[in-house]
């Protein structure tokens, strides 16, 4: 994975300040005070940054517990999408507002890694999630849980082929 790319692309996004941030959360939410707003925002970005430590950790577990060709390419397909200038809510055109989409589908995605028998990171990620969905409304959260489904049902097609690679080996 390329965290770096990763962190270069929120800094990018960081860089062109936090007005479309804030003018999307108003959108969203016309009645919200500007003290709201602001904080609003401020905690969207505070989940948006954390996105290449969530990342690097599940990495990180997935080594510890010998899952890489598992759990990586589902990784991996959160990283594409976060790396993806044109998306559901493109951040080339909105800024750190086009990259709640992403972050929203890789915490997603770190959640259903977590509902298997055992935690993969027994994080709570319903504070951060529940708060993405409402800023991306209803739509876009749908289609995001979307994705995030089709990358597990992705990642147990993967798993099924190492299975039969094995057993052929065997």
């Amino acid at each position: 994975m390329s965290l770096e790319d990763i962190q270069a692309v929120i800094e990018s996004a960081k860089a062109r300040g936090v007005d479309h941030l804030e003018g999307f959360i108003r959108q969203r939410a016309p009645d919200m005070t500007e003290e709201k707003v602001v904080e609003a925002a401020e905690v969207a970005i505070e989940i948006i940054e954390s996105v290449p430590i969530f990342l690097a950790r599940a990495s990180q577990e997935a080594r510890t517990r010998k899952m890489v060709r598992t759990v990586q390419p589902v990784l991996d397909h959160a990283e594409q999408y976060f790396l993806r200038p044109v998306d559901l809510i493109p951040e080339m055109t909105m800024g750190l507002a086009g990259l709640l989409d992403d972050t929203y589908l890789v915490l997603r995605i770190l959640r259903n890694l977590d509902r298997g028998p055992e935690p993969f990171l027994d994080w709570d990620l319903e504070f951060p999630l529940a708060f993405l969905r409402g800023l991306v409304g209803r739509e876009i959260g749908s289609k995001l849980d979307n994705l995030s489904l089709a990358a597990m049902e992705d990642m147990s097609q993967h798993l099924a082929l190492i299975w039969e690679q094995v057993s052929h080996e065997a």
